[in-house]
């Protein structure tokens, strides 16, 4: 039957999905010798846009950063912009998986594994940015606060000093947690393999994991405390990123109100893009009984309230500069709604704000076709969002004859096709090595009968 004609709320596990099956669907899928076909389609694309990163980071290595569109006053391009963008996906996988555990939503355990393979692929993409846009790369090491031979420490009232201490703390945690979370279901797979190399190699990652009440005490007791400690720390990472520009005089950027508009943005952006990762494995593995319309109802719903806090930010971001005695501020936003960059802005607008009002109707959220596509658009408003509040701002400052226009550079697109090759690639190769579905904890709502 079509999700489009369900009546009311389908249920949270079909009730075909037994202990037994659960456990045999999800671990086949990484136990079988051979990869499906549209996994190596994919893989194969994913691949091909990573190598299109690897050549474009070696040109840029080779010939400076002069190599993309950047130059003064536009001195932050679109590595920083991705920066943002990707540590907000990141991010929103993080929301998913700790913050809703604490709510102890259902629809969570069968989308967090997702969530959470989401979140480490995209801190990856993330972490490179920054770093290729330093211009001499190999002394990336000098932001670490350690004793060297010139005494010459990080400032630490730099928020750009902030930024690198509270990433370095998110991916080390986000690492954790992922790993702790994935033990029951490491040794779930060892229990099921059938070949001999297969049961080594799960049964080192699962840690002697054998199941027993000492070891599910402590481990729920520690999955609870990492779920209390990331739900805290998403937020102030991305509101750090949000600081960064806080931080700084540019006009446009000097305004208390980026700490939760970045947070906001995070919330729909992640939502999107697991909405649109959790549509590809549950049709791509056939996890139509586990991940059911609900999960999908569901996240609609939450991403339809991540918009809505987002559209609150745009008000006030066209309240600032309009309501302030700034000249300049005013000036800059006028020109990026009227100017060189309003299509992009609208652009966003549309995307962001406009479109995902129809996650109102029943009806869109249960359709899978549309939700992948307001996702999708979702995904674009975001880049556009980051893109608007970066570049447009440096490119008119407080100064008329220090205005320019940044233009970007077929290297500055092929560092950002290759950031998405390499976020599909580390994400292929986690799905196919790696269960999908937390099977543990779509184990515990079967036994307590919360299918429905």
């Amino acid at each position: 039957m079509n999700l489009i004609d369900l009546p009311g709320d389908a249920p949270v596990i079909e009730p075909g999905v037994t202990l037994r099956s659960l456990s045999e669907e999800v671990s086949d899928r990484v136990l079988r010798p051979q990869a499906p076909r549209w996994w190596w389609i994919g893989f194969g694309i994913s691949l091909a846009l990573f190598l299109t990163l690897v050549v474009a980071t070696a040109w840029l290595f080779v010939n400076g950063i002069g190599v993309w569109g950047v130059d003064i006053p536009v001195a932050w391009g679109f590595a920083i912009a991705e920066y943002v963008w990707w540590i907000a996906l990141a991010s929103g996988g993080t929301i998913v998986s700790a913050l809703f555990y604490l709510t102890r939503s259902p629809w969570r355990s069968a989308t967090n594994r997702i969530a959470e393979t989401m979140m480490l692929s995209a801190a990856a993409s993330a972490g490179i940015m920054p770093i290729m846009h330093l211009g001499r790369q190999g002394f990336f090491y000098w932001l670490f606060p350690y004793p060297n031979v010139m005494d010459v420490w990080p400032q630490v009232r730099s928020p750009l000093w902030w930024d690198f201490i509270c990433l370095l703390c998110y991916i080390l945690m986000s690492i954790m947690f992922y790993y702790t979370g994935l033990l029951p279901d490491l040794a779930t797979v060892r229990d099921q393999a059938q070949h001999r190399r297969k049961q080594m190699f799960y049964g080192i990652l699962a840690l002697g994991w054998r199941g027993s009440a000492r070891h599910w005490r402590n481990y729920q007791s520690v999955y609870f405390i990492m779920c209390a400690i990331m739900a805290p720390m998403v937020i102030s990472v991305h509101s750090v990123v949000g600081l960064d520009f806080a931080g700084g005089l540019t006009t446009g950027w000097h305004s208390t109100q980026f700490p939760p508009y970045f947070f906001f943005g995070a919330v729909i952006s992640g939502l999107a893009l697991v909405i649109m990762l959790t549509i590809v494995v549950r049709h791509g593995y056939g996890f139509q009984g586990i991940i059911t319309a609900y999960h999908l109802n569901a996240m609609g719903k939450i991403m339809l309230t991540g918009s809505l806090m987002l559209g609150y930010s745009y008000v006030w971001e066209a309240w600032g500069p309009i309501y302030a005695n700034s000249i300049a501020d005013r000036t800059a936003f006028l020109d990026t709604i009227f100017g060189t960059y309003a299509p992009t802005y609208w652009a966003r607008v549309t995307l962001n704000i406009i479109i995902p009002q129809l996650l109102w109707l029943p009806i869109v959220r249960r359709s899978e076709i549309l939700l992948f596509l307001i996702s999708a658009g979702i995904i674009v408003g975001m880049w556009l969002e980051r893109f608007d509040i970066v570049i447009p701002n440096l490119a008119r400052d407080w100064m008329p004859s220090y205005w320019g226009v940044y233009y970007p550079t077929l290297w500055d697109w092929a560092t950002l096709a290759g950031s998405i090759g390499l976020f599909l690639s580390l994400f292929f190769l986690m799905m196919r090595f790696l269960p999908m579905v937390s099977i543990s904890e779509v184990r515990e709502i079967i036994a307590k009968g919360e299918t429905k």
